[in-house]
């Protein structure tokens, strides 16, 4: 059965792997990691459907969960754990759950992905509940720990996505919103931390910044959402306020301080000219959708 997967089968490029140069080798890695971005373009209009999704649910109060198991498990902790010094959202809006816990972040733990009950059991226990979104992430399309995590939340009617690598996966079968981004078979057979867990990688950055666009917490290209809590992102904030406004730097630190800290009030307060509780009401109207404040008649 494995044996018949696309992540498992031999690349013919690399077969003489272990005789080639070094500069060689990196060569016919480079060469196949090139493929990967148009693997990814193909399933644009599924991303973009799921991410659709997820932004709406988001925006009725639920939550983002990633679940996988080894590479794919650790990619959807890291996303997780990106979003809120990214985007100022609040810890646990997104999750990752990874088979074998915290310990399975940086030593294997054998044997727990095949375990189906204990993705839903997992799941269960992090608090999902049917407003929440699940990403199921497997390069195979078939690991039980994530199937039985999928199927623990299509119970709950809660919505179900799934990034795999190969096509018409089970994973893809199991969830409304599948995304199968095919690189094609590794470099070193079966390593699917190379290319599939490459092309894992850049769809969850896809979703996670397009949901993030799509709630308002970003300004044009901008984290107006950033924290200044320390000297690398307080310079950041108020270069972010400075390019937003067009203020001088030292003015920037300024609006800053008089925003409460907070770069998308000291934007709207600039723009709109209006005081700090002006311009966070106008943000509370606006979702906190900078735009849309800004557009506020009076």
């Amino acid at each position: 059965m494995l044996e018949r997967l696309l992540t498992e089968q031999s690349n013919p490029e690399s077969r003489n792997l272990d005789e080639l140069s070094l500069v060689h080798l990196l060569e016919i890695m480079n060469a196949a990691d090139a493929q990967v971005s148009a693997a990814v373009a193909r399933e644009i209009p599924r991303i973009a459907a799921a991410a659709e999704a997820i932004a709406a649910a988001l925006e009725r109060g639920g939550s983002l969960v990633y679940i996988g198991a080894g590479t794919s498990g650790r990619l959807g902790v890291l996303d997780a754990a990106e979003c809120p010094p990214t985007f100022g959202v609040p810890r646990g809006l997104v999750r990752g759950i990874m088979a074998g816990g915290e310990t399975a972040l940086t030593s294997a733990v054998e044997g727990v992905e095949d375990d189906a009950s204990a993705g839903a059991r997992d799941l269960e226990a992090s608090g999902f509940g049917p407003g929440d979104v699940l990403v199921g992430i497997s390069a195979s399309g078939r690991t039980p720990y994530v199937l039985g995590a999928v199927q623990k939340a299509r119970h709950l009617s809660a919505v179900t996505c799934g990034i795999s690598c190969v096509g018409d996966s089970e994973l893809s079968r199991a969830v409304q919103y599948p995304m199968e981004p095919i690189p094609g078979p590794e470099i070193l057979t079966g390593s699917t931390r190379l290319r599939a867990g490459t092309a894992t990688k850049l769809v969850l950055n896809m979703i996670s910044t397009a949901v993030m666009v799509k709630l308002g917490h970003v300004y044009g290209n901008l984290m107006v959402n950033v924290q200044p809590t320390n000297q690398k992102l307080e310079d950041r904030a108020r270069r972010i306020i400075q390019e937003a406004t067009g203020v001088t730097y030292d003015q920037a630190a300024e609006l800053l301080d008089q925003a409460g800290r907070s770069v998308r009030v000291a934007i709207v307060m600039q723009k709109k000219r209006v005081s700090r509780h002006a311009a966070e009401a106008l943000l509370t109207e606006s979702k906190g959708r900078i735009r849309e404040a800004l557009k506020t008649i009076g």
